[in-house]
């Protein structure tokens, strides 16, 4: 939908009416923009999301007057309105309340991931309970005709967390029910994301905003850049990356290879290209979001790989699901179980490994309705702990051989070893079948050739010669602007050059998108990959 002809319309009404009214109706604006992009997305999924935002809403005000309640009964206490309690009375009420807390919360997150789960894994779970009937002989189970609303696991995780952070009283609820609908609704996220935190997307989402020509300037450059990104690079490729993974009889030995490079351009080319028009959208409105990936691809081991890729999703998932789980009951049982058969060494491990797997198990639902994201999920997780097991192997050979941490050719031998692995886990979400990626990934090594990797097989992908030329000059682009975000915003290094220069480096990208975009005859906006979550 981003790069629909009609969004850029949308979005170009949107902000001349955003600074021509005033500055108090600002995200009244943005209100009715985002339920209006979600209505033009669906008709019915205005519903959805209005029903996570009511919920959660309400559960969220009712916590908070429980808090004001024991507030109001510390202070009256100490004012000397009321007698002082024993030790246990004052424990015995802090309990009181923090239950009822607690079963709003509850209510309020099984409902909405309850919502999530249905409309998103019932026929994943019909799907596996027909396979066991049929072995039974017993008639199949219909499958549920259901409305998969855009981005409902963005939305509804992004609240999920606001509802999380009220019950442990990292912030205050918020008293307007408009301006939390905003915070759930703000259409930019909408499509993939960044899971923001409402402590953060507050400072500046409820603002008055002036117009400000640099800020403006930075978030249209970011729009651009993501545009060049989506439609000059992530949709050029997909076309070979369909032809590769849809006949992997064909495709084999050394195309899995290529496949696997490809996708691995694709994903990225996509996926940020689309995080950078929504932050820059964002920010043409004076609003900040968080970034979302940090050059992943420089990443010298899968764990650092995680913290600069989808940061977002991995920061929730780490403070959302793995923190409260490793100091959850269950698992304080298991860890005393544990520590007295097998001993402390033990205990620590199983904490760890089990709140991971979960984790990993988590996210690769998260991401699909499919064994293959399972498989994916939990192979991560997997490789994480066998690399945090190994830490102490690479310390002492670190130690033994400190040059090596200096070393341009080490350094780069490890940012290739973490791409590569990367690229050989995601061999699951290129094909869609676990059996199939497990089989693809042997031949990659039993039936490696070369030579049969033609210049006619590599334009029979449905690339032309062009295209390659296209794309190794967009690779190129990303590369150097990676490599210049090292050491200091890209946009701000722009920013400095002479306004030839700069005004030259604009045109240059625009006219790139505009004559160089994948559009294809008869365009329609292809969906960005992560939509699908």
């Amino acid at each position: 939908m981003f790069t629909s002809y009609g969004f850029v319309g949308f979005i170009l009404l949107l902000f001349l009416l955003y600074y021509l009214i005033p500055k108090r109706f600002q995200w009244m604006l943005l209100l009715a923009a985002s339920f209006g992009f979600y209505f033009m997305a669906g008709t019915f999924y205005p519903l959805f999301i209005l029903t996570t935002s009511l919920t959660v809403y309400a559960a969220g005000r009712k916590m908070g007057s429980y808090d004001s309640e024991r507030d109001r009964y510390e202070q009256a206490v100490k004012n000397g309105d009321l007698p002082k309690p024993s030790r246990e009375e004052k424990k015995a009420y802090k309990k009181r309340i923090n239950q009822k807390k607690k079963r709003w919360m509850l209510l309020c997150l099984f409902l909405n991931l309850g919502i999530l789960a249905v409309l998103k894994y019932t026929n994943f779970a019909i799907d596996n309970i027909n396979i066991v009937l049929r072995q039974t002989g017993a008639h199949a189970l219909p499958y549920a005709d259901l409305i998969l609303p855009m981005g409902i696991s963005f939305y509804t995780f992004q609240a999920v967390g606001y509802l999380l952070d009220v019950y442990w009283n990292k912030c205050e609820p918020q008293k307007n029910i408009f301006r939390f609908m905003l915070f759930v609704s703000f259409f930019p996220q909408l499509i993939q994301g960044p899971i923001s935190r409402y402590s953060d997307l507050k400072e500046t989402l409820y603002q008055e905003h002036s117009f400000d020509w640099k800020t403006v300037r930075f978030g249209l450059e970011r729009m651009l850049w993501g545009y060049f990104k989506k439609l000059v690079i992530a949709d050029r490729i997909g076309a070979a990356v369909s032809m590769l993974m849809e006949d992997p009889d064909y495709y084999t030995g050394a195309f899995v290879f290529i496949g696997m490079l490809f996708y691995a351009v694709q994903l990225y080319a996509d996926f940020t290209g689309g995080i950078d028009i929504t932050i820059g959208i964002a920010q043409v409105f004076g609003i900040r979001l968080e970034e979302n990936f940090i050059r992943p691809f420089f990443s010298k081991n899968i764990a650092e790989y995680w913290r600069r890729w989808h940061i977002t999703m991995g920061t929730w998932f780490r403070d959302y699901v793995f923190y409260p789980f490793s100091i959850s009951r269950p698992l304080k049982a298991v860890t005393s179980f544990c520590k007295k058969k097998f001993g402390m060494a033990v205990a620590k491990r199983a904490a760890v490994y089990i709140s991971t797997m979960i984790v990993w198990l988590a996210t690769g639902i998260w991401h699909g309705a499919d064994w293959h994201f399972v498989a994916w999920g939990l192979t991560n997780g997997v490789i994480i702990l066998i690399s945090g097991e190994l830490a102490p192997l690479y310390e002492r050979f670190h130690a033994r051989f400190p040059f090596l941490e200096r070393n341009t050719l080490y350094r780069a031998f490890q940012v290739v070893r973490t791409f590569s692995l990367m690229c050989c886990i995601r061999l699951f979400d290129n094909y869609g079948s676990v059996r199939t990626s497990i089989r693809q990934f042997v031949h990659m090594f039993t039936q490696f050739d070369i030579q049969a990797v033609t210049k006619q097989e590599l334009l029979d992908l449905g690339l032309t010669a062009s295209d390659y030329t296209v794309l190794a000059f967009g690779v190129a682009a990303m590369l150097f602007v990676s490599l210049a975000g090292r050491s200091g915003r890209a946009r701000e290094k722009v920013a400095k050059w002479p306004y030839a220069l700069k005004f030259s480096v604009y045109v240059l990208l625009f006219f790139a998108v505009l004559l160089l975009g994948n559009y294809g005859i008869g365009y329609d906006a292809r969906q960005f990959i992560y939509n699908q979550f």
